[in-house]
């Protein structure tokens, strides 16, 4: 089982002084060319705080977002479980996690980074500004990632529950087979409406109750027949489509 979840545009600072970015510690390591060629040309956009800030939507007052930038290779790192903040990761409470759940995530949740392409839960990566739809010089994000990532996650066996947005997803698209949940909330009438900001909440919050259970489910109704016992609702609608029901 493998829980894919989409990284944040915030993140923690610090970290292990000791320990700076090492592309071999990273798990994916298929992904490796596909780092070095991203680190490049975030390298060489950071040499401008002007296009900078024009290529990765920074405000007037985000100016350290550069600085992170500049000094990913040499700064301190964590791992990316912790350096991930916001709203998913407040619900997945990471501080919060025992060893064994923490070794459970390691094994069993990926994080999809527009720096770093698939990530391990315990890899540790520097700060750094990146999004989806950030435009590095020379270099596509999306053509960059997508064939990359999508091979990365096919070549995995076993549930891949699917947590990105819609933005991230499309940086490397799921294969056939895996299961992609949607946030929603019930009416009075049994219709079902999409929600927005609580949506990664939830998310959050259901990947912390997963890892708390240590269970490597083989198949969705597995997870859907857990689910249940835990007073989650999980309901598939149509194939590869799961509604997480608030």
């Amino acid at each position: 089982m493998l829980l894919l979840l989409p990284p944040s545009e915030t993140k923690r600072d610090g970290g292990a002084d000791a320990r700076r970015l090492d592309l071999a510690e990273l798990g994916f390591p298929a992904l490796t060319p596909q780092r070095r060629a991203a680190l490049a040309a975030l390298a060489r956009l950071s040499r401008s705080v002007r296009d900078s800030m024009t290529a990765l939507g920074l405000g007037p007052t985000q100016r350290a977002e550069i600085d992170r930038n500049r000094q990913v290779r040499s700064s301190p790192v964590m791992p990316a479980i912790d350096r991930y903040t916001g709203v998913l990761y407040d619900g997945l409470d990471a501080a919060s996690l025992t060893t064994a759940e923490r070794d459970f995530a390691g094994r069993h949740v990926a994080i999809h980074s527009a720096l770093f392409g698939l990530l391990r839960s315990d890899d540790p990566i520097p700060a750094y500004r990146l999004s989806h739809d950030s435009r590095l010089p020379g270099l596509s994000l999306r053509s960059h990632w997508r064939s990359a990532v999508t091979t990365e996650l096919a070549a995995r066996s076993g549930l891949l529950i699917d947590l990105r947005s819609e933005s991230y997803a499309s940086l490397g698209p799921a294969p056939d087979g895996a299961w992609y949940v949607r946030v929603v909330a019930e009416d009075a009438a049994g219709r079902k409406v999409a929600l927005s900001h609580f949506n990664k909440k939830a998310k959050g919050e259901f990947v912390k109750a997963v890892l708390s259970t240590g269970i490597d489910h083989d198949g969705v109704d597995s997870l859907i027949d857990w689910a249940r016992s835990a007073g989650i609702r999980l309901e598939k609608q149509g194939t590869g489509e799961l509604d997480l029901v608030q």
